[in-house]
Order: C-alpha cells, then sequence, then structure tokens
C-alpha cells in the first residue's frame, strides 16, 4: 500500500532530446519534469546529433566527443532535480510539475540578455518562426545600444529606454512602430523574468506613467470588386503567377484565410461541399461553405490528391517532418515572400491592378466589399476573432456610408 501511494505522488525526472534540429543537424537536450501527467520542461544548454544519443539509458553515446563529460553533468542534473522534487513532494502535498520547474531550473539572475536568450530559445521551440526572427535582431540592436556589454533589469529604467527610443529613431532610422515593437519584446523578457522569480515587479518600466506602448492606427484598404473580377478573367501562362493568383483568390473566397492556413489546407478539411478547419492563430474551430468559384480552382490540384500527407498545395509537401513548427512557419513565410512578389511584381500589372497586391490584401479585400453588407456578429465568425471589439474595429476601416452621407448633407447645397 506504501509503494503504491508513494507511485502516486512522486514526480519523474527525465532527459530527452527533442525533434527541433539546428542548422549543424543537433538537438537541444531538456529535462523534462512530470507529476500528475502535466509536464513542465527545461532547457538544458546543451545541442547533440540524433546518432550520439541513446533515448532509453537518457545518455550521451561513446561516440559523442565530450561523452564521458556531458553524461556525468546530466547525471549530476538529473541528482539535484530528483532531490529538489523529492524535498517539495515530501513538504508540500499538492506541488505541481510548474512549481517543482521553478525550484529546479536555474536562475537565470537579473541579467537581462541571459533572459533574452532564453526568451527567444523558448519562441523556437515553439515553433515561432515569425516571431524569433523579428525578435532576434530587435534584442541585438538593444545589445548594440549598450555597446555589446550585459544589463541587470533594475537599470533598465524609464530613461534609458527614452535613450534607445532615441538612438532607434536617430542612428537606425526606423519608424515609431518598429521601435515599439522593440519596446514590446524587451516588455516580454521582463515579464519573463518576473514570472521565473528573476526580479521584482517592481524594477517593470512599462504601464501607466511609466513607459506606454500605444501603436497607432493603420489604414486598411482593400480592392474593389472591378479590380477582383479583372483578377479573376486575367490569363496568366506563367504556372508560378498562376498558382500565386490562385492562392489569393482562395483566401478571398474563405473570408481572407490567412496564408499559414491556406498552405496547410488537406482534402481531408472539406466535407460535403464545406471546408473544416481550425484557424492557427487563435486555435478557433469553425466551417464554410465552399463557393463555386473556389470548387473550380481546387479542382486544378486533384491531380496531386494522393500526395504527401493529404496537403492540397505543393508548399508543404517537400519537408520531410511537418510536426516541426519552426521549419514548417519558416517554409511558409519564405512562400508567402516568393507569392508576394509574384502578385505584386506580374499578377497585379498584367491584372491592371494599380492596388498594392500581396496575400494579406486578400483579407482586406474580403472587409472592403463586405463593407455594410454583412452584420457585425456574421463578420466576427467568419473572421474567427475571439472579441467582437476586435472585428469592430476591423472593419470601422471598410464601413464609410454613415460618413459619406454626413459630409454629403453638409457640403452638397
Amino acid at each position: 500500500m506504501f509503494d503504491k501511494c508513494l507511485t502516486k505522488i512522486m514526480a519523474t525526472v527525465k532527459i530527452t532530446l527533442r525533434k527541433l534540429v539546428n542548422k549543424d543537424g543537433s538537438s537541444p537536450l531538456v529535462m523534462r519534469i512530470t507529476k500528475d501527467r502535466k509536464t513542465s520542461t527545461i532547457h538544458l544548454g546543451y545541442h547533440v546529433l540524433a546518432s550520439d544519443w541513446d533515448p532509453t539509458k537518457q545518455r550521451v553515446k561513446k561516440s559523442h566527443p565530450n561523452s564521458v563529460r556531458l553524461n556525468n553533468l546530466l547525471i549530476k542534473k538529473i541528482a539535484e532535480a530528483s532531490d529538489k522534487a523529492i524535498e517539495l513532494e515530501t513538504n508540500h502535498a499538492n506541488v505541481s510539475s510548474k512549481t517543482m520547474m521553478k525550484k529546479v531550473k536555474p536562475n537565470s539572475g537579473t541579467s537581462f540578455f541571459k533572459q533574452a536568450d532564453i526568451y527567444l530559445a523558448t519562441l523556437k521551440e515553439a515553433g515561432k518562426y515569425n516571431r524569433y526572427t523579428a525578435d532576434k535582431p530587435r534584442i541585438r540592436h538593444f545589445r548594440d545600444f549598450m555597446d555589446g556589454s550585459d544589463i541587470t533589469f533594475p537599470d533598465i529604467t524609464e530613461s534609458l529606454l527614452k535613450q534607445f527610443r532615441h538612438y532607434l529613431h536617430t542612428k537606425l532610422e526606423i519608424s515609431e512602430r518598429t521601435i515599439l515593437n522593440h519596446f514590446v519584446v524587451i516588455r516580454s523578457v521582463f515579464s519573463q523574468a518576473i514570472q521565473e522569480g528573476a526580479i521584482e515587479t517592481k524594477y517593470y518600466p512599462f504601464g501607466k506613467g511609466k513607459i506606454s506602448i500605444k501603436f497607432p492606427e493603420s489604414n486598411k484598404v482593400g480592392l474593389s470588386v472591378e479590380d477582383v473580377k479583372r483578377l479573376e478573367a486575367v490569363h496568366l501562362p506563367n504556372s508560378n503567377y498562376h498558382h500565386a493568383r490562385n492562392l489569393w483568390l482562395i483566401s478571398f473566397y474563405f473570408a481572407g484565410m490567412r496564408v499559414s492556413d491556406l498552405l496547410r489546407l488537406k482534402w481531408s478539411d472539406f466535407k460535403k461541399d464545406r471546408l473544416y478547419y481550425t484557424m492557427g492563430k487563435n486555435l478557433k474551430p469553425g466551417s464554410l461553405k465552399v463557393p463555386k468559384k473556389a470548387l473550380a480552382i481546387l479542382e486544378q490540384y486533384k491531380m496531386d490528391k494522393q500526395g504527401k500527407d493529404d496537403l492540397i498545395f505543393p508548399e508543404l509537401k517537400t519537408l520531410a517532418d511537418l510536426s516541426n513548427k519552426f521549419i514548417v512557419q519558416r517554409r511558409i513565410a519564405f512562400t508567402a515572400s516568393r507569392i508576394d512578389k509574384f502578385l505584386r511584381e506580374q499578377v497585379a500589372p498584367q491584372a491592371e491592378i494599380t492596388h498594392k497586391l500581396t496575400m494579406h490584401i486578400a483579407r482586406h479585400t474580403f472587409g472592403n466589399i463586405s463593407g455594410d453588407k454583412i452584420p457585425v456578429q456574421m463578420l466576427q465568425k467568419l473572421y474567427r476573432h475571439s472579441d467582437i471589439k476586435t472585428t469592430i474595429g476591423y472593419q470601422s476601416n471598410f464601413i464609410n456610408k454613415d460618413a459619406d452621407d454626413a459630409l454629403d448633407a453638409v457640403v452638397e447645397f
């Protein structure tokens, strides 16, 4: 009976090799603490090749050049983590894996750039390629501003951040919106450090009465109905340009579907003339009727219907592992950039469209054409916004009738 109770409350500590593969072919070693079927992960800061790792023994093989030294380190870390886990479970009946992780995880202290490295590693591990590639140079800009030296969190004051703003604006000639994105990254690293207990909240330089981050509103302009008709009708003999136009139209026909969701579409997502998919940005599921125009385009891709992973479009089919989120997001980003170039430089001129044409404009175009035609509650469902305020704010860019009528009432004598 005692053994059963002990087994029930004891946490397990394991070291595993993550699936994420770096450019040199190595993968990160992480420590997993599992309690009550919930797992928390700690990055150990070491990377090895899959061929040098023994998952059963949780040890590095002799083929690794520093196998003895690294294995001794891993044994020590497992022992330390197990001791702290037992200590916590002895003193606290309902301790969670997350609490254990905070106790076991080595504190990176009040060093900003050490925390920033952890922040970037976490983004990469989560497969957030776009944020990783955007935030990495922003952290580098802050390091350059500090002349390459580290800085503690208490030293990152409002005054210092204002100096950093001036540096970005004058020396790097960065726009106000991009400057605010730099501040968002610094704020995120601060929040991470506070959550880990590395610093106290009193040093947090953001918020009411401190550094405020408020993005300026931007105008969102979509194509007109006439523009879309020209895009549908234009003959594009080049297969790349034809495919780019197809992707844009499919996005538009499905209420401005994001390119990251579009390229992941599978034939199995379509059932009885409806599309069922979960939006990647907010994980909201839903379904849409498949317009006849969309069906006609999809027919063009049915020759490859039995392709890898049931994917409709070819861009992700060549990837070896679709479960690697970082690699998938990287491929999507490269594809979106290439498609946008085709749309801007080739498709738009041939379709006689003078407006800027990119994949994201498909979403603005749906909003522009819907205008006052669709109730905001239905638009919220189509856009899959979690909050109707987001829909109202977004659609306000395209609803002009009331303002136009009011203006006419005054100036049209």
